[in-house]
């Protein structure tokens, strides 16, 4: 009975272990009813060797907005890698308008850090005294080895395009995704839930036609 309980709190922290990215603080503009946005474009700010990274964290982002029912474009798809380079603030923020565009998301990669940590021999519970103490015996003499962890920190601000103002801003962490796919697909979809927690987002209705 005990190693049922066993597997099945192993289950537990391997589904609880999916994720590698959580929210570690947000803002939000004080208001009780979100508005409906025409079209959201959706704008990765990473470095351009990191280009590949860019367009996956703009495609899920996008994608995740139109599960809400939005219509949302990629930035790099939309405009180009350099559509902004050599733009005042107004010629941008004109190209941008005129393109229908009413509001933005920024993906902005903080920075990166890797780390190296130890770990020892693998780890089994042991619910019998004396096979614990075997094993932990065991453990002492069983070389370990390290391991490289990635984190990477992201913000995302929400702005609107008619005024110009900031409703919303999130930092994010992400721990050794497993790959950026995975970072990217996990991104969109915690940063996008959230908005539509803190009624910034919400569910758009769908156009029904009778014939």
């Amino acid at each position: 009975m005990k190693k049922i309980k066993w597997l099945g709190f192993a289950i537990l922290l391997a589904a609880g272990g999916c994720s590698t990215s959580k929210i570690t603080s947000s803002w939000t503009v004080p208001r009780t009813v979100s508005h409906n946005y025409n079209k959201i474009m959706v704008l990765g700010l990473i470095q351009e060797k990191d280009r590949s990274l860019r367009e996956r964290m703009e495609q899920h982002f996008v994608g995740d907005l139109a599960d809400l029912g939005y219509t949302a474009v990629s930035s790099l798809q939309e405009y180009g890698p350099k559509a902004f380079d050599g733009l005042d603030e107004k010629a941008a923020i004109e190209k941008i308008k005129n393109s229908g565009v009413d509001a933005v998301i920024t993906i902005v990669l903080l920075g990166k850090k890797k780390e190296q940590k130890y770990v020892t021999g693998q780890y089994e519970p042991k619910d019998n005294f004396w096979d614990y103490v075997g094993m932990q015996n065991a453990r002492i003499y069983q070389p370990g080895y390290y391991i490289t962890d990635t984190r990477y920190f992201w913000e995302s601000n929400f702005y609107e395009m008619n005024n110009m103002s900031l409703l919303y801003s999130a930092q994010t962490r992400s721990f050794s995704p497993s790959s950026r796919e995975s970072m990217s697909h996990e991104y969109g979809q915690l940063i996008v839930k959230n908005m539509e927690k803190k009624n910034i987002l919400q569910q758009q209705k769908k156009t029904e036609y009778f014939f």
